[in-house]
């Protein structure tokens, strides 16, 4: 039976790290997408959609309608991921107006409370908050604030909770966020979807990203079929896209640039909206549009009237989809890189302006101009043959910059304390880091973990907010060979001091995984865990830093800080 309520359902999924060209009826050679490629066909497709250049910020404009550096978002990790909880997301406008929500995949835009998906709106979580995960077979994910053991590949793991979702929800309008990980590294996929893809010859790299896009394509068909079964196509706005450019140099329409890159191919992604009886089928729009225009072109759609956000970047794509593409106005999109040192001075470089007709690029040594229209591929800068191109677009980009950076570019503070969330971990990758101590796989990514102690300055210190004063308890996650046993740790909070022998060593077993290629993110590993005592903390920032060197180098690896609030 069709549902009585009249507000339509939103399914809006968002693949990672997944090109352009990464589709069949974008004339890739290789690859099969037969879902999305009908999909494209049962509604409108963009030709020419925007997003930043990495995860992070486009997640954040996506879900705001705003640009990610007005929102706190500059960068992928180290607390640059993180969204300010001020912000007022998707989730939390359909949320208010009624809506079901949830989310069921990677979120990257902050791991603790209030900035995670129960922080932002979602009332629903499956997946995980950092810019990617570890493992994708039979993997632990969390559950509405709980790590719970999977059985199967990740995306069909992601995909049945999002089906859960979808069926108790069937009497109701909802917004379902499918954020998928695929085809991010690691590159992890089933044998028969990477077996496919290398009889044809393509090499490791590129066969595990194309089956892990076979697979999620299956996948999406799965999601269809349930909006089918339930009878609420008719009654449903589906969306796809993608993050960014492709993770690595393969077929994308022979634009210039990948993932990262100010150039089009960074930043230039599939999007497709269906809508039965409201998009019309096989609509191709040409006018640029961008990752801010979302949020409000799902209010307008889903006839939301009050709309308590932060002034929005983005406009509503609704005309377009109408077919009223006469009088939509030209525009100029923006969009940046972060390039940055440990004080977190933010340059306006590598930035770009994009215009119907032109790219322009913000260089850090010199400027670039490309005729888009002319020109698709950016072989030929001309800058010298239009300098008065070149100059206003640099006046609109510099304007831009320095009204989206005028709070300044520094990660977000982790606030400790909530009901909502009494335990907190502090992570190795968002502290900073003095003395010999590194991380284990040099990057910082997600996952990683501080070694190198030597000396007893060596320290890695975590600032957090401590929003409700009283007692907590302190532990740490750690490995140590037996050669460390018998020594001190030093955990210093605010203006107190916990010391520890540690008694036990544990060295964990890293886990087995399946990559196709070696992978550049650290992998996961078993870690134990310390209690290290009690503190009474105030309200207000405060410090949190350990020390764990000695006189010579020692086997002592750092995971992570736990504080967890106690009672009264």
């Amino acid at each position: 039976m069709m549902q009585a309520q009249s507000r339509p359902n939103i399914v809006l999924i968002l693949a990672d790290d997944m090109g352009w060209g990464d589709m069949s009826s974008h004339k890739n050679p290789v690859v099969e997408t037969p879902v999305l490629d009908r999909l494209a066909s049962q509604g409108a497709r963009f030709e020419r959609f925007y997003v930043s250049p990495l995860c992070a910020p486009t997640r954040a404009s996506l879900l705001t309608g705003r640009y990610h550096l007005r929102t706190g978002v500059a960068s992928v990790t180290s607390g640059l991921e993180t969204m300010r909880s001020s912000e007022v997301t998707l989730a939390e406008v359909f949320k208010t107006a009624g809506y079901a929500t949830g989310a069921f995949g990677k979120w990257h835009n902050g791991a603790h409370y209030p900035e995670n998906p129960q922080g932002q709106g979602f009332q629903e979580f499956m997946g995980f908050c950092g810019g990617h995960w570890t493992n994708y077979f039979n993997t632990m994910l969390q559950h509405n604030g709980q790590m719970v053991k999977t059985n199967g590949y990740i995306t069909d793991v992601l995909t049945d909770a999002a089906l859960g979702f979808i069926e108790q929800n069937k009497t109701k309008p909802f917004l379902c966020y499918i954020p998928y990980n695929a085809p991010h590294s690691p590159f992890q996929v089933p044998d028969a979807y990477f077996n496919k893809y290398k009889a044809q010859g393509v090499a490791d790299r590129e066969a595990a990203v194309y089956g892990m896009v076979d697979n999620m394509d299956e996948n999406i068909g799965r999601i269809l079929r349930k909006l089918d079964e339930l009878t609420l196509s008719d009654n449903t706005i589906v969306i796809f896209l993608s993050d960014n450019g492709p993770n690595t140099e393969r077929y994308n329409g022979d634009m210039k640039g990948i993932k990262a890159s100010v150039d089009e191919g960074g930043s230039r992604v599939p999007f497709f909206i269906r809508w039965p009886g409201k998009i019309r089928a096989n609509t191709r729009i040409e006018p640029i549009a961008a990752h801010i225009d979302l949020l409000p072109t799902l209010v307008e759609l889903a006839g939301i009237t009050s709309l308590a956000t932060a002034p929005l970047d983005g406009k509503s794509m609704v005309p377009l989809l109408n077919g009223q593409t006469a009088n939509w106005p030209e525009r100029t999109l923006f969009t940046h890189v972060l390039k940055t040192d440990s004080t977190y001075a933010i340059n306006p470089y590598p930035g770009a302006s994009r215009t119907t007709r032109y790219r322009f690029i913000r260089g850090k040594e010199a400027d670039q101009l490309y005729d888009m229209l002319a020109d698709p591929g950016q072989k030929q800068n001309i800058i010298a043959q239009k300098p008065a191109v070149a100059a206003e677009l640099r006046k609109q980009y510099d304007a831009w910059f320095a009204d989206v950076t005028r709070k300044g570019i520094h990660p977000e503070i982790t606030q400790v304390g909530f009901a909502q969330s009494p335990v907190t971990e502090l992570f190795a990758p968002d502290a900073t880091k003095t003395g010999s101590v590194h991380y284990f796989a040099k990057n910082g990514y997600v996952h990683d973990w501080f070694t190198g102690w030597q000396q007893p300055a060596d320290a890695a210190t975590w600032t957090i907010n401590v929003v409700e004063p009283g007692d907590y308890r302190v532990a740490l996650t750690y490995n140590c060979s037996a050669g460390f046993t018998g020594q001190s740790v030093l955990v210093r909070v605010g203006e107190q001091t916990l010391k520890k022998s540690i008694e036990k060593a544990f060295v964990g077993e890293v886990y087995p995984s399946p990559d196709r290629v070696k992978r550049i993110e650290a992998y996961e590993k078993d870690w134990a865990t310390v209690p290290m005592g009690r503190v009474t903390l105030r309200k207000g920032q405060q410090k949190v830093q350990v020390q764990a060197g000695g006189k010579a180098p020692v086997p002592f690896e750092l995971k992570s800080v736990l504080i967890e609030k106690l009672a009264n």
